[in-house]
């Protein structure tokens, strides 16, 4: 009886040492997740064109090209693209001004598709407009967001009126 006891402590002890084994390395996977960095973006960008921008004959994508930052380089100034660099939860912004002799607005497209937008139309007794609008959007890695500038609106591109920003908010 005592052998078979003694056998049954050295397997429990086996157990427990394989167990401490895995619980150790599980232990180290998840400081190793903790640790890892998590993908930054965030961008905000300006329009300076020098003043009116538009109105154009066909909708135009806006090219901003004044960087105030750019983390994780998602957002393209050549070409006026944010590509999502990752699967994720999205927050953008933007705002415009505008002189009120000529439509404004601007719309933010997914894949080149309207999402939200913002207008004010031509009024001869208001010298100014300024709009803009949010959004929260869930991406997947490679989706594009930009800005349109509709046909026959404008908006003020100087002294950083007309700006773009986004930034990842979750990671999936």
């Amino acid at each position: 009886m005592t052998s078979t006891i003694l056998d049954q402590l050295r397997q429990m002890e086996a157990k427990l040492a394989t167990l401490e084994t895995k619980l150790k390395a599980s232990e180290e996977k998840i400081e190793d997740q903790k640790t890892k960095e998590k993908p930054k973006v965030a961008f905000s960008v300006a329009a300076d064109e020098g003043g009116n921008y538009g109105p154009f004959d066909a909708d135009k994508t806006m090219r901003y090209n004044k960087k105030i930052t750019n983390i994780g380089d998602a957002y393209n100034m050549s070409t006026g693209v944010f590509e999502a660099p990752v699967d994720g939860v999205y927050y953008f912004i933007f705002f415009f001004r505008a002189e009120g002799k000529h439509p404004s607005g601007l719309i933010l497209c997914k894949n080149d598709n309207p999402v939200i937008m913002s207008d004010d139309g031509q009024a001869s007794y208001d010298p100014a407009d300024t709009g803009g609008n949010a959004t929260v959007l869930e991406l997947k890695k490679g989706d594009e967001v930009h800005m349109r500038l509709p046909k026959g609106n404008h908006v003020w591109a100087s002294e950083r009126h007309t700006t773009f920003s986004g930034f990842l908010v979750s990671q999936n």
